[in-house]
């Protein structure tokens, strides 16, 4: 033990020579993925052929109360204790995601490792008392292959605070049930709580046999419209933009260029769905942009109107909708998965695979070109962070605010469209925003409730997703989940 102990001493001295990595950084991903694949999809789920390819042969694990293991020890420990059929599977470990510290480790300028510091939880069920403790991972690459080779769990005690870093729901195994019962092979949540993005969490597998970490890449659909919304909200809280200019002065689509009407398109038409527009021109005969009711007279959901914003932007900044997004929104807020087009960098070993009703996988979709309306690549992560930026009315004005959250024109079922979100009404002065995204392989849902500062991503890479939505509303947002239920379902 005291050649362990010497050893994970040097490592931490020679960590404490670098700084801790940035939690925007490639090494922070990969360890806090690492985590996730260890304990979120093997530890959790007691999928030991998970467990057992994440540890290195000579691991040896230090537990404060139950003395020191071996590789061999700890999955057979693991396998006959609270993996066994007798036990009746309850215990479950999470991250306090907060608490994480990551330090590279180097030779000769070579990273070759990493330091894993934070606190855990564990719990029997979320209503039970938990208990959490403090622990120290050492990550080591061998043969390319990132392994868990020293791990130190100590100063366990009663958890005393609130369940942060809880699951909603109390066995992992359940969740993935569930998800094989509705045809979902990829759920990705997130909750935001007090203007701040409070927990992620991955289930089931980004395609056959690749079990899907935090930071799964999911092809959101609609949802790209509210960060398109809030490239141009910015821009109008920074002066550049005008919500209600017409906007042909930049762009006039050839189909409408002889139609006076063009001429009366605002960003807030746009934003709220009111260019009578349909929602593309390829569902008309022709094949032609045509209006179906003069602009500011009516709503009608289009992704035409949001790529007529793309192009009259682009025209007077003389920037891609990329670069737009990228220096107002993604960078600011570290987005780096986040992206409208297709490129080399996109991880594709993180990415969800969509899938129709039957399991078919759907080719994958690589615009070059940035679409206003579709097919934003992202995060949980990522997205929860923009989200989190929304609620907080982070780079806008109190003006531009408000307009964003005040009904526009109505939609239906009692609802009501603002600037780039629709509006439920939850009774006792409450609101929550709202946007869905639905294509093949993708059905995807947020809300945000403005005045509590709350909010939940549910990201699906499934046609069959939709069929999870009402218990997940039910489960993370309560009465206020119901009430949403309740007006979708009246």
């Amino acid at each position: 033990m005291k050649k362990q102990l010497a050893l994970l001493f040097t490592m931490l001295i020679a960590a404490s020579a670098f700084a801790q990595a940035d939690r925007n950084s490639a090494i922070y991903k990969i360890i806090l993925a690492k985590d996730s694949l260890l304990f979120d999809v093997g530890f959790n789920t007691c999928n030991m052929r998970q467990v057992e390819s994440l540890l290195s042969d000579t691991l040896k694990f230090y537990h404060d109360k139950d003395g020191i293991s071996g590789k061999a020890k700890f999955l057979a420990d693991l396998r006959n204790g609270i993996c066994s059929s007798q036990a009746n599977r309850q215990v479950k470990r999470f991250l306090v995601k907060e608490s994480t510290e990551i330090y590279p480790l180097y030779k000769n300028g070579v990273l070759y490792g990493a330091v894993q510091n934070g606190e855990h939880l564990f719990s029997e069920k979320r209503e039970a008392q938990a208990g959490v403790a403090k622990f120290t991972n050492v990550w080591q690459l061998e043969d390319g292959e990132w392994k868990l080779v020293t791990s130190f769990s100590f100063d366990h005690k009663a958890y005393e605070g609130k369940n942060e870093g809880y699951p909603t729901f109390d066995s992992n195994a359940e969740i993935e049930r569930w998800l094989k019962e509705n045809k979902v092979p990829t759920l990705g949540i997130g909750i935001i709580d007090g203007g701040k993005l409070q927990q992620v969490k991955v289930f089931g597998e980004v395609a056959k046999g690749g079990a899907a970490p935090y930071n799964t890449i999911f092809n959101v659909a609609s949802l790209t419209k509210p960060v398109t919304a809030m490239v141009a909200l910015r821009l109008v809280s920074m002066g550049k933009w005008s919500l209600d200019d017409p906007v042909y002065k930049y762009w006039v689509d050839p189909d409408i260029a002889n139609d006076p009407r063009s001429k009366k398109i605002t960003t807030r038409h746009i934003l709220s769905h009111q260019t009578g527009f349909p929602n593309w021109r390829w569902m008309n005969d022709g094949h032609k942009l045509t209006f179906l009711f003069d602009p500011g007279t009516g709503y009608q959901y289009s992704g035409e109107g949001m790529e007529y914003l793309r192009k009259a932007l682009e025209r007077k900044f003389g920037k891609s909708l990329q670069q737009l997004a990228s220096e107002l929104i993604f960078q600011p807020l570290k987005m780096n998965d986040t992206k409208y087009v297709w490129d080399k960098n996109v991880d594709t070993t993180r990415l969800a695979v969509g899938y129709d009703k039957d399991g078919k996988a759907y080719e994958v979709v690589k615009n070059k070109t940035p679409n206003a309306a579709d097919d934003l690549l992202t995060t949980v992560e990522d997205y929860g962070n923009f989200l989190a930026a929304v609620v907080n009315g982070d780079g806008l004005t109190k003006k531009v605010f408000d307009e964003m959250t005040t009904n526009q024109v109505a939609t239906t079922k009692g609802k009501h469209f603002g600037l780039g979100f629709e509006i439920y009404d939850l009774g006792n002065g409450e609101l929550a925003l709202s946007h869905g995204g639905s294509d093949k392989g993708v059905q995807t849902i947020i809300f945000i409730l403005p005045k509590k500062k709350q909010g939940l991503l549910i990201f699906t890479n499934s046609d069959t997703g939709i069929s999870v939505y009402e218990a997940l509303l039910k489960h993370y947002l309560g009465k206020k989940g119901q009430v949403i239920v309740d007006i979708e379902t009246k």
